[in-house]
Order: structure tokens, then sequence, then C-alpha cells
């Protein structure tokens, strides 16, 4: 599987010294030149907002020309682009082959049904859950000590959520809002741009943690899992340094 993404604008600018510009545009046009370059039906030519291929505009020297990849790809590889956010879900439903949530609640699926809807009928032809993917990253740690287990996800949720995006322009922040972490939300974002990055992991709730992640000991693990086999979930990316948490996984899945 190929896995895409448009990343933020503090990245994108602040670290590729690009414009951020119209990330949903970009994907689409991104996947589309992938799609035939694997499929390698003929030369190389896209003409968009974003991309133009061979390049014409200013600065170019008038030689480039359509050419195709030397390497014989798999025309067939599935795509998945990343997202959490009502448009971007909508544009994979529309373009890609699956969806990877950076996290999801599986009792949350109120969240992305209707922009998946949206996406799909804007796709054609039939498409649907039926013929997509849905990839979240799930973090799983085995400890009896379910505080001790819960700590490493809150220092990951409070880095997204608090610092990964700018104040008014943090994705992860507005997501969990939408799932119902309002006021949380806020504090750790405070917290954390101000430097208190101990007390902003503190500021995560639990039961955020319960939600996304599987942790503690391994039958509340086993449990757990049951929770994601119901929702339409086909796929976890599985998030684990422990082979012990690996085989409790596969317990679970059976």
């Amino acid at each position: 599987m190929l896995g895409l993404g448009p990343s933020g604008p503090q990245v994108v600018e602040g670290w590729h010294g690009v414009s951020y510009g119209k990330p949903l545009t970009r994907t689409r046009e991104y996947v589309s030149i992938v799609r035939q370059i694997f499929a390698r039906e003929a030369p190389l030519e896209h003409k968009g907002q974003i991309y133009e291929i061979p390049f014409r505009g200013t600065g170019s020297t008038g030689l480039g020309k359509p050419l195709k990849s030397i390497l014989h790809g798999r025309p067939d590889l599935p795509i998945f682009t990343a997202s959490i956010g009502p448009r971007g879900i909508a544009c994979s439903a529309e373009v890609a082959d699956g969806l990877i949530p950076v996290w999801m609640s599986p009792e949350r699926m109120d969240l992305f049904q209707p922009p998946l809807e949206e996406g799909f009928a804007r796709a054609g032809g039939g498409k649907g859950l039926g013929r997509f993917r849905i990839a979240p990253f799930v973090t799983c740690i085995l400890n009896d000590d379910l505080s001790a287990a819960r700590m490493p996800v809150k220092g990951m949720l409070s880095l997204y959520i608090g610092g990964m995006g700018a104040r008014g322009k943090n994705f992860y922040n507005d997501y969990a809002k939408r799932m119902g972490y309002e006021e949380a939300a806020l504090r750790i974002q405070d917290l954390y741009l101000a430097g208190k990055k101990a007390e902003a992991a503190a500021a995560v709730p639990d039961e955020l943690v319960d939600e996304i992640a599987l942790v503690g000991p391994a039958e509340r693990i086993r449990d757990r899992m049951a929770a994601w086999k119901q929702a339409p979930v086909t796929d976890l990316i599985a998030a684990v340094g422990q082979p012990e948490a690996l085989e409790v996984l596969a317990q679970g899945a059976a």
C-alpha cells in the first residue's frame, strides 16, 4: 500500500519551504499522477492547477517531454490518504482506495460516515465502504499498570493536540473537539504552547486514550478488541513495541 498525506501549513511552509496552497487539489492531482505512473499505459502528461508535467512554465528550458517510468510498478497498488478533517475524508473516499486516520474511536463512525458518503457519491461507479478500506493507527501497550500503559499515549496525544500546528490552525485539536473533548483540547493546547509539556500530557483524559488505543492488561486489550471488530474498520495499523503485545493483538483478532 502507498500512504499519502498533505501535512499541515506549519510543516509544509516552515520545513519544506513551499506554499501550503490547496491541499485537497494537490492530493487529487498527486493520486492521479501516481496512478498514471504505475499504469505505464502512456508517457506521463498532466496539466492541473498544482502540477504541470512536462513543465512548460516560467523558467523552463522547453526541453521537457512526456516520459514513461523504466520501473514496472503495481498498477493495482492500493493508495491510502491520511486525513481526519471532513473535507479530507471526503477527498480520500473520492480518489483513494483507503483512509488512514491518525487515530479514531471505533464507536465514532458518525464523524466519518457523512464525508465518506459525500466522497463516494463524487467518485460514482457504485463506490462505497464495500470497496474502501479504513486503517487507523492504533497504539497497543501491554502493562498490568493501566496508568503506566496510558502515559505514552497521553504524550503522543498532547504533542498532536497541543503542538502539531498553530493555535488557530491545528487539525488534531479540532478533531479532538469534534470527538467531544473541547474543554480538554483547549487546556492541552494552552499548556503545551506554554512549554508545560508534562502538564499537557497529564491533561489528556483517560477516556480519550481508552477510546483510541489498546492499553492495559492482556484481558482488557482483548475485550476492547471487540469494539474494533464491530466497527467498519478493515485494518489496524498497530503501533506495537512489545512482542507479547503483538501476540495479544493476534489472539484478540482471531
